[in-house]
């Protein structure tokens, strides 16, 4: 009976997806600072009400980054060359594949919630870590989508590839002034300065990335 009530839950939570993925996605899209305030407020809520009116922003990334492998097969793009045998490892199931995708894309919100929580001189720990990091998973899943979407474009030789680049472009743009404006209410600092901070933040971040890929394309 545990498991059927297991099961029972786990149907109603996958299906709720289906209301929640493109309703949490539009109001990140309308209203990215205020969802990311209400990332903040779910913080305080109990584990069983949490995000009950969205989807929470970790799962929201996962999804996103499993959608998008999804839409590359169903486009005949070829994942990466498996070069090594961790590679190998990786590309040789979906679920590999979209796990080790999600930690890279994961980077990006933990780099910058790091830096948000030294700038405001707390101490760097799980807790203080949390909630920022939750709320930038919410703009990395955003820009995941958009970076997939241009993919496509720029993978399949007979698509605009110019369309693509603008879609990639745009959705990396999206995502820093985003991101200045947060740095700029968190921190009560200028613009100008907040975009460097922004755009700082997300160097480093695609340098850890490539930090962790590179080994893992030659091992």
């Amino acid at each position: 009976m545990k498991l059927l009530k297991s099961f029972e839950d786990f149907i109603f939570e996958a299906a709720s997806w289906l209301i929640f993925y493109p309703l949490t996605l539009g109001r990140i899209m309308l209203k990215p600072l205020r969802t990311m305030e209400y990332s903040d407020r779910e913080q305080n809520d109990d584990n069983e009400h949490r995000y009950d009116d969205a989807l929470s922003p970790p799962l929201l990334l996962m999804i996103t980054i499993l959608l998008s492998n999804l839409i590359s097969a169903a486009a005949h793009i070829p994942p990466p060359d498996a070069t090594s045998s961790m590679l190998k490892t990786i590309t040789a199931t979906q679920q590999n594949l979209t796990l080790f995708r999600t930690l890279l894309f994961s980077l990006i919100p933990l780099i910058a919630a790091s830096s948000l929580v030294r700038r405001q001189g707390k101490k760097l720990s799980r807790q203080t870590l949390r909630a920022p990091f939750y709320a930038q998973c919410y703009l990395a899943a955003f820009c995941a989508a958009f970076v997939a979407a241009g993919d496509v474009f720029l993978r399949r030789p007979e698509l605009n590839n110019a369309i693509g680049a603008a879609i990639i472009c745009g959705g990396v743009a999206w995502f820093l002034v985003v991101q200045t404006a947060w740095f700029s209410g968190k921190l009560n600092i200028g613009r100008p300065q907040a975009a460097l901070l922004a755009a700082w933040a997300t160097f480093r971040a695609i340098v850890y990335m490539l930090a962790v890929a590179v080994p893992v394309a030659l091992v």
